[in-house]
Order: structure tokens, then sequence, then C-alpha cells
């Protein structure tokens, strides 16, 4: 614990959380997409759960530094490209954000009815939770590539990763149940999603596409979401005190 002395462990600290509370978006995304399947009296426990997966593999994956270092080797090639262990994690675990996710539109757009789903809710949070580990595994191994990259002290990365997820634990449910509450903003997540996917298993192929240009995206989408939602407000509460309006005149005598 030297760096506790050092102004520039400090910054890096400070750094490092910034960014894996930025990254750590995605997977409260998608774990509050997974959540709402639930009956509303499991979700902020499966969500809770969800993260306390994530936050174990988080440090599981920081004690074994030597072992990450090992998954950027090379395994074999594809046209071209050397496929290492972390190039089929992130391949595998985009593949299946961009299954799930198109599942998660295809069902929100047909209207399912999820009477099955609430009556098999032992079932379906167990695989709910599966869900949610294996992609965790995958946005894990991301943060942990990108804290390894930044800063050598393993405490750091440690203390960073503990607060990052501490703030996601306090954002997941706000964010979960505002996302249920607005159709077009679990639509716009589930894009994000697609996005996110993509954005992995072109990573896995050694394609990079730079991350500021991805969440900016995001952010201006929902600027433009939040406008949209305060018009609509604001036609609602216009068209309630026209009808109130119109009812007071015609009780008049």
């Amino acid at each position: 614990m030297d760096w506790i002395a050092d102004p520039n462990a400090w910054i890096a600290l400070a750094t490092l959380i910034a960014l894996e509370i930025v990254l750590g978006i995605d997977n409260i995304i998608f774990i509050s997409i997974l959540c709402g399947r639930l009956p509303p009296e499991q979700r902020n426990r499966a969500r809770v759960l969800g993260l306390s997966l994530a936050l174990v593999m988080r440090i599981l994956l920081l004690l074994s530094i030597a072992w990450i270092m090992k998954l950027t080797e090379p395994l074999f090639t594809v046209v071209g490209n050397a496929i290492s262990g972390r190039d089929l994690i992130l391949i595998v675990g985009g593949l299946f954000l961009l299954w799930k996710s198109v599942h998660e539109i295809h069902n929100s757009l047909e209207g399912e009815e999820e009477a099955g789903v609430k009556a098999g809710a032992g079932v379906t949070f167990a695989s709910i939770l599966v869900q949610i580990a294996l992609i965790d595994l995958v946005f894990s191994l991301d943060s942990v590539i990108t804290a390894v990259g930044l800063v050598e002290e393993v405490s750091i990365m440690v203390i960073a990763v503990l607060f990052s997820v501490v703030v996601m634990m306090f954002g997941a449910r706000p964010i979960g149940e505002f996302v249920d509450r607005h159709p077009t903003i679990k639509m716009l997540a589930l894009s994000f999603l697609v996005l996110v996917g993509l954005v992995l298993v072109a990573e896995g192929f050694d394609t990079h596409i730079p991350k500021g240009y991805v969440y900016f995206a995001m952010a201006f989408s929902v600027g433009v979401e939040m406008l949209n939602l305060r018009a609509r407000g604001v036609r609602q509460a216009s068209a309630l005190r026209l009808r109130k309006a119109i009812e007071e005149e015609a009780g008049k005598p």
C-alpha cells in the first residue's frame, strides 16, 4: 500500500473508478432488461445477486492477472487474424448479447404473454442468473483488462472495482424501474445492447472501435429520448387540462 502517499496513484484511482462506472453502464442495462422479465417481487433480488456476481468475477480475475495475461496469447488464426482466449470470450459474449437483445426486441414487438414466465418463476429466476453470470464474465474481462492497462497496483484495481460496483448497485434499481415504465426507453436500451454486442464481436476480431464514439452516440440518443418524453408529458398535461375544462363547461347550467 505504498501508493497511498503518491498523488499520481490517487489520480489513477479516480480515473479508473470513472472508467469502471462508464464500462458498467452496459452491464446495468443488460441486468435491468433481464430482471424486467421476473415478477416484481424478485427483480431487486436478481439485480443485487447479478451485480454481486459481477463483483466476485472482477475481483477473482484481478487476482488472476497472470492467467489474464495468458488470455492475450494467440491460439489460432482465422482469415489472417490471430484469435486469443480473450478474443474467443469477447466473440461468444458478443454473439450471446446480440441474440439475447434481438430476442427481447422481438418479444417486445410481438407482445408475448408472460404468464408462462410467472408460472415458472423459480426456474426463470435461476435461468436469469445464469444469463447474467455469462454476460458478467464478458463485461468483467473487459473491465479488468482496462484496469490492468491503466495501473499496476492490484489494490488500486480492487478499490476501483469495489467502488464502481457499489455505484452500480445503487443505480441499478432506479434505472431498471425507469426502463420498465417507458417502453421506448427499453427499446432504446436493447438497441444499445445490440450495438455493444457488435462492438464486442469486432473487438474479438481485432477491429477496434473507439468506445468514446459508442458512448457518445448512446448519450446523444438518450438525450433526444428525454426530450421526447418531456414533450409527451407536456402534451398529455395539456390534453388533461383541456378535458377538465370541457367537462366543467358541460356541467354548468
